[in-house]
């Protein structure tokens, strides 16, 4: 086994090597009247008369065994920001991605150990990465996509939203930057509904059991999309207008087109799946009603119940939570009639970080805000690993994502104020005015925890007509886990053992962030794939035909 420092070793000799024999090539073709020099690569998507030619070509130019070494990273997966901050469209540079595709897919390894597949510290679902990695590298797009949907249901959501924790601990990663995993995996299945390859994928035969799922969001869709396929009548219930849940809702249509999920829920009820939106079980629908009609009742709730800032003045206009203020944008492009909460020509401060801060500075910024300025309590964080975050743990590294360039790019600077917690909110007239806050610091203890202190004299007032809550959720609601009576563990999440599914109640499953606690949408996915499993076996009893973790099928 060649361990990853030997290998990082490995790289520096060979980078040594290259460094002398490469000048000894050039003087020897230059003697010899050989100028010439490697071909020059082209374009993945560029229009060919005859497929395997250039196969052999494009296999012969390009250097897979080390292509590690020779093809940089790259680095440009959106569109210029200029252009993208004025519409609400996607702002993936889908076609530049796609032209360099072959070279990306180049620069995989094919590790004897990926750890990018690693559901510990890479891909939760599995995914058979370097197997389509190198399939794309050949042109064999749709054997690559039927690899990649042995693992996943949606990999059109988690190619755009994913932060891509496969990427994370890619071998790659310990000294160069990592393969473009994300990138590839959107690329597949993007193609792959071009050409017409998805189809519905209706059951040849019914079961006669029936499932209730509760929540449609991307846990409660890929449980019942695995359920439907062992044959059980499936039925999602979902309390808003649409389904899809926070990939309808709480991400923004720049992150992830409507259309996209539109056309996923669309293809999901032509395989006989039964969508009921506009129920909100616990109150328009008994949860126990549920029981009485289904043989078994999957919840996947989500956790929606946001985290508040108790202090001074809370109750004053013009504070929401992140979700309002995104739900309301998404509901108003979509043709909603209700009004939105709206950042134009106001002086807007989100309280929080994350993915869910960014897009709530990207959703001010185009509604025409006047001023964005991002609260983050914990310190700016390293452009490098730090020696107490070692490959391959997520790197906790200083990251600028697409809303953070836009607003550099308006205002001069980056919208993000570090080490800052707020105090007190100051009114005037019943409105939000500003806020004043104070920079903390952080210290390690003898014992290694960190501390946070308040430093003296570093108060400072922020103007602001618009405050937006980003800092997180706590749980799940408890209406539909009180009423069934399930148990809840110390953090408020339904109680379930570990690695399991099964609540209180045996009739009773539950998965996703109302189980897990708030997490990324791949282990969402990954949640609903497993405890379909864990139904299907309640349902049947027997071992579930539905396929685990990496796509493996128990046989026994």
């Amino acid at each position: 086994m060649i361990f990853p420092y030997e290998y990082q070793k490995a790289l520096q000799d060979m980078a040594e090597q290259l460094a002398v024999e490469q000048p000894m090539k050039a003087a020897v073709a230059i003697e010899n009247g050989n100028g010439k020099h490697e071909p020059h690569i082209k374009d993945i998507e560029e229009a060919i008369q005859d497929v395997a030619l250039e196969q052999k070509r494009a296999d012969r130019v390009l250097d897979k065994t080390r292509g590690f070494v020779k093809y940089k990273r790259e680095t440009a997966p959106y569109r210029d920001a200029a252009d993208r901050q004025k519409d609400w469209n996607e702002v993936y540079n889908f076609p530049h991605v796609r032209k360099n595709l072959k070279v990306q897919a180049a620069r995989c390894m094919e590790c004897g150990v990926p750890f990018c597949q690693s559901n510990s510290t890479g891909c939760p679902l599995g995914n058979i990465i370097p197997k389509w990695n190198d399939l794309i590298f050949h042109g064999e797009w749709q054997e690559a996509l039927r690899q990649l949907l042995q693992t996943n249901n949606f990999p059109e959501f988690t190619g755009r939203v994913c932060p891509a924790p496969c990427e994370g601990s890619c071998v790659l990663g310990i000294s160069e930057p990592a393969v473009t995993i994300k990138n590839i995996e959107c690329a597949i299945i993007d193609h792959a509904f071009e050409q017409g390859w998805i189809k519905a994928e209706i059951p040849e035969v019914r079961t006669g059991k029936r499932v209730a799922i509760v929540g449609s969001g991307p846990s409660g869709l890929a449980a019942s999309q695995q359920l439907n396929r062992a044959g059980h009548f499936v039925t999602v219930f979902e309390r808003n207008d649409r389904v899809g849940g926070l990939l309808q809702y709480g991400i923004p249509t720049m992150k992830l087109s409507k259309e996209v999920v539109k056309r996923r829920v669309d293809l999901m009820a032509d395989e006989g799946i039964e969508f009921r939106t506009n129920v909100h079980v616990g109150k328009d629908l008994k949860a126990e009603q549920l029981l009485k009609e289904y043989d078994a009742v999957l919840l996947t709730t989500g956790s929606t119940w946001p985290r508040d800032l108790p202090l001074a003045n809370r109750d004053l206009k013009g504070i929401h939570f992140a979700m309002e203020f995104l739900e309301a944008q998404q509901k108003k492009q979509l043709g909603g009639k209700q009004d939105i909460i709206s950042a134009a020509g106001k002086d807007v401060i989100i309280i929080g970080g994350g993915d869910t801060g960014c897009d709530c500075i990207a959703t001010s910024l185009r509604q025409g805000a006047k001023s964005i300025t991002s609260f983050e309590i914990l310190p700016e964080p390293p452009l490098k690993r730090a020696e107490d975050n070692p490959w391959p743990q997520w790197p906790k590294v200083f990251r600028v994502d697409y809303g953070h360039e836009e607003v550099k790019l308006k205002w001069g600077k980056d919208p993000r104020q570090y080490c800052t917690t707020t105090k007190e909110f100051i009114g005037e007239n019943g409105h939000i005015k500003g806020v004043n806050t104070v920079e903390v610091e952080w210290t390690k203890t003898e014992t290694g925890q960190w501390r946070m202190q308040e430093v003296a004299g570093s108060e400072k007032y922020f103007a602001a007509d618009l405050i937006l809550l980003a800092m997180g959720f706590l749980g799940p609601e408890k209406t539909v886990s009180s009423e069934l009576g399930l148990e809840l563990d110390p953090r408020g999440n339904i109680k379930a053992s570990n690695g399991q599914y099964g609540t209180s109640n045996a009739k009773v499953f539950a998965a996703g962030d109302c189980r897990r606690g708030q997490s990324l949408v791949v282990w969402a996915i990954t949640e609903g794939r497993q405890a379909a499993r864990q139904v299907d076996s309640y349902l049947t009893g027997r071992i579930s035909g539905l396929p685990g973790a990496g796509g493996v099928i128990r046989t026994s």
